[in-house]
């Protein structure tokens, strides 16, 4: 299966009988900043669904810092990070998200 098949098949959801694709800004196996209503984010997405976005090498991040230099760098003020594993976090949640170009937090901070 080529990847473009796989993501292909990564946005389509069943809702109810029907099935329908589903349209997104997002792309797989890149790294997100993501800012939701009361918390923020950081981590590889992996799968999006109708309701949610799945993240791996997730961490929440409690202070940004100075936020714009946080953007630039990664480099944040407190960092909490999940265990291995999936972290969903609701769309309807999410107020905005950015594709970053450093290397995902990791260590507790």
């Amino acid at each position: 299966m080529s990847n473009g098949t796989a993501q292909e098949l990564e946005s389509t959801a069943l809702v109810g009988n029907a099935t329908y694709t589903m349209e997104h800004p997002y792309q797989i196996g890149k790294n997100y900043f993501i800012r939701c209503v009361t918390f923020f984010y950081t981590g590889r997405l992996v799968r999006v669904t109708a309701q949610e976005l799945v993240l791996e090498d997730a961490a929440w991040i409690a202070d940004t810092g100075r936020f714009a230099q946080a953007m630039e760098t990664g480099n944040f003020s407190e960092v909490e990070p999940y265990p291995a594993g999936e972290l969903i976090i609701g769309r309807g949640a999410i107020v905005d998200a950015w594709q970053a170009a450093w290397v995902l937090p990791k260590t507790q901070k």
